[in-house]
């Protein structure tokens, strides 16, 4: 499974670097913490369309529900139903800043392996619920399980490949993630006509991605750059050796050990973050993960069997259609897995911005047309041209913003802000998470169709925002973005030519800024 290859420095010399087994090894054990988020993010959506579940923790639901006199588009709105969902990314966003500190202190396989134990327990609480509290205690703590993982598994993935594979390698945790989803989507598929018990079998089955991942994070090797961060550079060194697959890793290890040198310096990560030569990083990662969650992927994720369900699909068709739209999502990612590092960051995600755009314009017509407050069905043909444009909707995000809202910002953040870039990456996402999975049922029945035509209008102003603010990073080494992409950036390279921050960067300063005026 070696492959000879070479990887850039910044001194203009190359790096030697195969593609070992360890590597390969390493990286899909690490991306199991995705098919953890995924079981989480899919089986939420089935669990709450079951009607024993309903009747167990809903029952308010599962009686409006039945009664078939409201409104289609508001059969499912209801606070307690969505904070089951919400309550995971809620936790996921403040264990996140935990597990900022146990990432930098402890290394990313220690905080992987925190993030199977609070998988597990969660998994636990859920399945054996007896009540409401029980539920969202155990949803709790599968969020910082999500909080933990999210936090470790992106960095650990982005430091042990090659450089000129790390696209495809960093997309395993998306790819993992979209497999959870598919999993969850097709369990739920068959526990939904098991009487009485099936939802809890559906929860306890997200016990086998926890007990891979706490398995898989016992086998790996920590990083390279956390061995040395944390100053244990001979091991630092051997494990480079090891996942190298070669001898001369001199250059890339002294690189290293200078890219550390001047990460302890920084006292305050969290404060460096704000100086003026980390704006763009930070800017970048924040709008990406908002716009992330704005398309409306994870509405159509969260409840794809409950918005099936709405539109007039009888319970074993929606249930179907969302495993249909989990198998797209699983096959358009391993498409970004292949073209993520040939054709480049950019062109993946403005091709998708049209993609989606249209596919949701298309939607809202066709749901306007012929889904009214009480009509019972959308017909065949039409319901047809839903799940296809769901579909559609549903492959361009899979290789595009899905994948790459996450590895952007893991490969973009210097080596001193990396931990806190990846921290607020992630806190932004699960805030916006929250809001879109806490507010989306709500929303539907409010604004009816027109949701859709919400979430493109996002989508067209995300993909604007890509044409202007976001660089290539295709190919680059980690440690050579300042010089390469945001010093040659139109508007970015403003933010680089002040290097009055040394001083500062060195006390654990930073200037107070206003983000408004500096924009």
């Amino acid at each position: 499974m070696a492959g000879g290859g070479m990887v850039a420095s910044s001194g203009g010399t190359e790096f030697e670097a195969k593609i070992t087994p360890i590597v390969i090894i390493s990286c899909i054990m690490a991306a199991t913490g995705g098919l953890m988020f995924g079981y989480d993010v899919g089986v939420s959506g089935g669990v709450t369309s079951m009607d024993d579940f309903l009747k167990k923790f809903f029952p308010v639901v599962y009686r409006k529900k039945k009664a078939e006199v409201d409104s289609n588009y508001c059969k499912y709105d209801n606070q307690g139903l969505q904070l089951f969902t919400s309550s995971l990314y809620l936790a996921g966003l403040t264990a996140t800043f935990f597990a900022s500190y146990t990432t930098r202190r402890l290394g990313r396989r220690i905080t992987m392996l925190i993030a199977g134990a609070f998988f597990i327990v969660g998994v636990v609480l859920n399945t054996a619920a007896q009540d409401l509290a029980m539920l969202i205690a155990g949803r709790i703590l599968l969020g910082c399980g999500v909080g933990f993982a999210n936090q470790a598994v992106p960095l650990f993935l982005s430091e042990i490949a090659p450089t000129r594979i790390r696209g495809g390698l960093n997309i395993l945790f998306q790819l993992n993630i979209t497999i959870g989803i598919l999993f969850a989507n097709i369990v739920n598929y068959f526990t939904a006509k098991i009487d009485g018990w099936g939802w809890r079998l559906s929860l306890g089955l997200a016990g086998i991605p926890a007990v891979l991942l706490t398995v898989g994070a016992l086998l790996v090797v920590d990083t390279p750059n956390s061995l040395i961060e944390r100053g244990k550079l001979d091991e630092g060194k051997s494990v480079l050796r090891k996942i190298r697959g070669t001898d001369k890793i001199e250059p890339e290890f002294l690189e290293l050990v200078e890219a550390s040198r001047k990460a302890k310096e920084v006292k305050h990560p969290f404060r460096n973050l704000l100086m003026r030569r980390n704006r763009p990083q930070l800017v970048i990662a924040v709008a990406l993960q908002i716009f992330q969650q704005c398309t409306g992927i994870n509405a159509i994720m969260f409840y794809a069997p409950v918005l099936f369900s709405t539109l007039g699909f009888k319970d074993d068709a929606s249930l179907y259609s969302a495993v249909i739209t989990g198998a797209v999502n699983v096959l358009s990612t391993v498409v970004s897995i292949y073209v993520v590092d040939k054709l480049g960051r950019r062109i993946l995600l403005l091709e998708a911005g049209v993609q989606m755009f249209l596919a949701q314009i298309v939607i809202a017509i066709v749901l306007g047309i012929k889904v009214t407050d009480h009509s019972e069905n959308l017909g065949t043909a039409y319901a047809v041209v839903v799940v296809v444009m769901i579909c559609t909707f549903v492959s361009a995000f899979a290789w595009s913003w899905g994948p790459l809202g996450w590895l952007i910002p893991s490969e973009t953040f210097p080596l001193e802000t990396r931990s806190a870039g990846q921290s607020v990456t992630v806190c932004v996402n699960l805030l916006f998470t929250f809001v879109i999975a806490q507010a989306f049922l709500s929303m539907l029945c409010h604004f009816k169709f027109g949701i859709f035509l919400f979430f493109s209008g996002w989508v067209l102003i995300m993909s604007i925002f890509v044409v202007f603010l976001v660089p290539e990073t295709k190919k680059v080494p980690i440690e050579e973005m300042t010089e390469r992409v945001w010093k040659q950036h139109w508007f970015w390279k403003r933010f680089m030519e002040d290097d009055t921050d040394d001083g500062l960067k060195k006390n654990g300063h930073a200037k107070v800024f206003d983000p408004v005026s500096q924009l």
